[in-house]
């Protein structure tokens, strides 16, 4: 905007008719456009991502109302012949209609006024869209430099008055907002651009003004910021129970980076091999476990599992269960009695969850593999060549029922045999009932080849490992029984 405009100053040469009608024509179709998207839009109120999208549409759709009042201004000073049926055409269709003023519906030129203050004369000219936007009716006349403060919220009147201080005295133009409020009590906020007129000897005349109500932009930009920062506050704290979720997962979980051998001494050793597998979704940490470890009368467990839920809650859940079983195992107690006391610790926990686990006891001596279950895929047993999930025992998810018995399980192995235990994310869907994949079951002749635990894992992970087949997290053991 030029910094200084004379009194004697051309009069502006209209744009020309067929380039507006264009403008009109493809701002209206891009408005209908938004509207559609907005519709689209995430409406649950609970969904801080969804609330930040409907923002998004709503600040858009007030940036396209605002060109579709400009248009309708450059279309008011088209020449009249023709323009009557493109204006009732915009106007009717509520192609921008928005009601944020005393005007009815669908009008362009509710939000957008001008004002001319004559300082020789004292005379002051408003348009009718001014008084509108307002909220004073014309026959009150329109207000004068110095009565404009009073309308302004006591913080804002000094900006106003010194931005027209500046206008007057050093020809500067003004461009700035403030808040009105209206008769009635409602607060709107306004734009301002304007500048002086100076005489033919460079002294100012007058000052004209282009007063625009931003209320409802400036309501829908100040929501795209809160929405967006409660976001980025969501994200942030995501981030944070993650890395507390794994640094407690890797506190928990055993940490193997090759096979182990249970017991150390002893015939029929357990060659063992486990591994954390994520899931497509890297950001959720389940509840997920595996563990071996040597018993104190020489015979070993072996277990996995997994809780419910995902993030702290479930890791630190899984912690609790996962010391309460190496407890529980320690004192001697048996795979289905240790499941029903399992159960118990779900049912009196301060945050409930549900829970599935396999528990086996393996004995070396007699090479005989006890196990329970509650509601968790049976162990694979693969031997020569061959795979098979082994029949379960009764058992139901822990947590679910009160007062549950678990049965018991006895498998006699063989030296070479391989056992494989996995939580239920290993299958595509994460269902406990769901069949064993065949590409598992499959590497059985493989296994019969392979001359560790850590061999046939490296076979699991090649099979199970790729994570865009799996909704969930999962854990795989493997254990191979020694040749003596």
């Amino acid at each position: 905007m030029p910094s200084h405009v004379f009194a004697d100053r051309p009069a502006p040469q209209p744009p020309e008719r067929g380039a507006v009608d264009a403008l009109i024509t493809r701002t209206r179709r891009l408005r209908g456009d938004m509207d559609a998207v907005r519709r689209d839009a995430v409406a649950d109120d609970d969904n801080v991502q969804g609330r930040w999208q409907r923002a998004l549409c709503d600040l858009a759709v007030h940036h396209l109302d605002d060109l579709g009042t400009h248009l309708g201004q450059l279309k008011e000073g088209l020449p009249a012949d023709g323009m009557d049926g493109l204006a009732d055409e915009i106007s009717g269709s509520g192609a921008f209609a928005h009601p944020v003023t005393d005007q009815p519906p669908g009008s362009l030129l509710s939000r957008v006024g001008s004002a001319d203050w004559d300082l020789l004369t004292d005379e002051v000219s408003w348009s009718d869209e001014l008084y509108q936007i307002f909220g004073r009716p014309p026959e009150s006349g329109p207000l004068s430099l110095d009565e404009l403060p009073s309308v302004l919220t006591a913080e804002d009147q000094p900006r106003l008055m010194a931005m027209v201080t500046d206008c007057l005295v050093d020809g500067k133009p003004i461009d700035g907002e403030f808040r009105i409020v209206r008769p009635d009590g409602t607060p709107r906020t306004l734009h301002m651009m304007g500048e002086p007129v100076l005489d033919g000897d460079g002294c100012t005349a007058s000052m004209w003004a282009v007063l625009r109500d931003v209320s409802d932009l400036r309501r829908s930009q100040l929501t795209v910021r809160e929405t967006e920062d409660s976001l980025q506050r969501r994200q942030h704290i995501a981030r944070t129970e993650r890395q507390v979720a794994v640094e407690l997962q890797e506190a928990v979980l055993p940490p193997w980076r090759g096979s182990v051998q249970l017991p150390q001494d002893g015939p029929a050793t357990l060659d063992l091999a486990a591994h954390y597998l994520p899931s497509a979704a890297h950001t959720l940490i389940g509840g997920d476990w595996y563990d071996a470890m040597e018993l104190p009368d020489g015979r070993s467990l072996l277990t996995v599992g997994d809780l419910t839920g995902h993030g702290v809650s479930a890791t630190s859940g899984m912690a609790m269960m996962l010391g309460a079983l190496r407890g529980l195992a320690v004192a001697g107690i048996d795979p289905g009695p240790l499941m029903g006391h399992l159960n118990q610790l779900l049912e009196t926990s301060a945050q409930p969850a549900l829970g599935s686990a396999l528990c086996c006891r393996y004995d070396p001596a007699a090479r005989t593999l006890v196990w329970s279950q509650s509601g968790h895929p049976a162990p694979l047993l693969f031997r020569g060549g061959a795979g098979c999930a082994l029949t379960p025992p009764s058992g139901v998810l822990l947590g679910a029922m009160p007062g549950t018995t678990y049965g018991q399980a006895v498998e006699q192995l063989h030296a070479g045999d391989v056992l494989v235990l996995h939580t239920t994310g290993l299958t595509p869907h994460g269902a406990p009932d769901e069949p064993v994949p065949d590409g598992l079951l499959a590497l059985a002749p493989r296994f019969a080849d392979a001359g560790t635990a850590q061999e046939c894992m490296r076979l699991v992970i090649e099979e199970c490992g790729h994570t865009d087949r799996r909704q969930d997290d999962a854990c795989v053991l493997v254990a191979r029984v020694g040749d003596h």
